[in-house]
């Protein structure tokens, strides 16, 4: 089963043919229930990240719930759409971004389900590279680049993102992290897809960032932006081969994953 994490303003994916799951975890409850419906040849499980109407903030979403609700209801491989600003110019309102890079900024977050045994993951490359392929080799899409995660709610100050940007990063989002190493903890394949809704604050002088115009511009791609995913989904191979994203080999667990 192949899994979609919708980030803000991407709340449904299916029609009422899909059939809703209710599940429950040792970390509470998802975000919502999950829907499952077909995709070309896969089976797909859908979880509104922030829920059905946007009730999670960013640093809210109960992330070790929702990763661990996916495995369990057997999703394997999983793709997270995501709104996004960006950091550099060339890439405006409306691009489409998959990046190959994470930078952690958030803080206080629970980012591990090993809190004990001794368990440490590799994360050097955080997305799974099949996935990329599948989500970058459809036309328009920008194939690479950096994406800082910040603590959120709020957006970042004009110099945060001239930072950010000074370090060479290229993406700026709220919920980036800890779900993709959560993935990895769990041996799921991982990638981001980022629709950019804004150019973030400290790259344009006299713009600022608003909620407002960040769901304007989401909903105003939203359309495109589902067909993107789907074509995504179709382009994915039946069987999973990757091993990259396999971070447990040799490793005795303190517990089994679901």
């Amino acid at each position: 089963m192949l899994g979609v994490i919708g980030g803000s303003g991407f709340y449904t994916f299916f029609g009422p043919e899909a059939r809703t799951v209710t599940m429950d975890t040792p970390y509470g409850v998802p975000s919502a229930p999950i829907t499952v419906g077909p995709v070309g040849e896969h089976e797909v499980a859908f979880l509104p990240r922030h829920g059905v109407n946007h009730e999670y903030s960013p640093h809210t979403v109960p992330y070790r719930a929702n990763m661990w609700a996916l495995r369990a209801l057997g999703v394997r491989r999983i793709f997270a759409p995501c709104a996004v600003g960006s950091l550099i110019a060339e890439l405006g309102p409306g691009s489409t971004v998959v990046p190959d890079q994470l930078v952690d900024r958030t803080r206080g977050r629970a980012d591990t389900y090993f809190d004990s045994g001794g368990i440490h993951v590799g994360f050097a490359d955080p997305y799974c590279p099949a996935l990329r392929a599948a989500a970058t080799g459809l036309p328009g899409v920008v194939d690479g680049g950096t994406m800082v995660v910040i603590q959120g709610p709020r957006f970042s100050t004009r110099a945060e993102s001239r930072w950010f940007a000074d370090q060479g990063f290229t993406l700026v989002n709220m919920t980036g992290h800890p779900e993709a190493v959560l993935a990895r903890e769990l041996e799921m394949c991982y990638a981001a897809i980022a629709l950019v809704t804004d150019l973030d604050a400290g790259i344009e002088a006299g713009a600022g960032v608003t909620t407002a115009d960040v769901f304007v511009e989401f909903q105003r791609n939203l359309v495109p932006f589902k067909q993107l995913v789907l074509e995504t989904l179709e382009a994915v191979d039946i069987e999973r081969t990757c091993t990259h994203c396999l971070a447990h080999d040799g490793v005795t667990l303190p517990f089994e994953l679901p």
